[in-house]
């Protein structure tokens, strides 16, 4: 237990090392908290209209302004940053099981069964992601909607489809890494023992690459907010009623000139949410780095 202790405290002191890196996690650690607690705390309607007070700038009552419909902005960023943050927490899921799946089973068995799924990688590596993503999300939505409903259907579709185009980079990096481990002298003498290939794989392979998998993941999760809030801002996300950072750079497209703080505040939080998880997965990196 002390070995362990001092394993991980030597751990935390390396990445607090990385002045970015704290700076990032102490950032977004605020968002989480400001997402999850702020409606609660302000409990505003998000769904409140009031054209009296519509496009008003940032004042005392309203510290992020109002949109055109007289909408608080501070309760929609927070409310938003649920959504988003949810659909990056979920895609990064799909894509991460998928890219270690993959990359597991073409690393550690070789021959055919690599050549047919590094293949397979290619084959989505070489596809246009953003128009295949905006064409099958346009198809299907309408279907999602009528199965799960207008928000669960959309969220759903959305989650699977970023996941399901982005794990290619994953698997490349777990079968690489798998291709070397799995001729160390552990293995062979794992293999010795009478270790069959899943123990092998779930017990000695892959808590060996988690390190690597955990720094793909924090990337995930930001390539999945900014493509969710590409969709939203292109009109094929969420409902136009449900206020994600992306519907809400949406909506303020119309404002640039006369409301500009509609498109800021949403805007500096896709930003700083997304720099701060590239900051968090830059620590992490060197945390796991052998040669640091």
């Amino acid at each position: 237990m002390q070995l362990k202790s001092w394993f991980w405290g030597q751990q935390a002191r390396q990445f607090y090392k990385n002045k970015m890196a704290t700076l990032g996690l102490i950032l977004l650690l605020i968002i989480i908290l400001g997402v999850l607690v702020g409606p609660l705390v302000n409990q505003t309607p998000i769904a409140q209209i009031n054209f009296s007070q519509s496009t008003l700038p940032p004042n005392w009552q309203h510290p992020f302004g109002t949109n055109d419909l007289g909408q608080d902005q501070l309760v929609r960023v927070l409310y938003g940053g649920r959504i988003s943050l949810t659909v990056g927490l979920a895609a990064m899921v799909v894509a991460i099981s998928l890219g270690t799946l993959i990359g597991s089973l073409a690393g550690f068995y070789g021959g055919l069964v690599d050549s047919l799924l590094m293949r397979l990688t290619d084959l989505f590596l070489s596809l246009p992601q953003l128009p295949l993503l905006l064409l099958i999300v346009y198809l299907f939505r309408d279907s999602m909607k009528a199965i799960a409903g207008p928000e669960k259907g959309i969220f759903i579709l959305v989650v699977f489809l970023i996941g399901g185009l982005n794990w290619m980079s994953v698997a490349r990096l777990v079968r690489a890494n798998i291709l070397k481990l799995r001729e160390m002298e552990f293995i062979e003498a794992a293999t010795a023992l009478g270790a069959n290939s899943r123990r092998l794989i779930w017990v000695h392979l892959l808590p060996n690459v988690m390190g690597i998998i955990i720094v793909a993941a924090t990337i995930a999760v930001g390539n999945g907010i900014i493509t969710e809030s590409t969709l939203s801002f292109l009109g094929l996300g969420f409902p136009p009623d449900v206020p994600t950072w992306g519907q809400m750079l949406y909506k303020a497209k119309d404002y640039l000139t006369t409301a500009p703080h509609m498109a800021l505040f949403p805007g500096l939080a896709i930003f700083i949410t997304v720099l701060s998880i590239n900051y968090v997965g830059e620590g992490l990196r060197d945390v796991f780095d052998p040669k640091i």
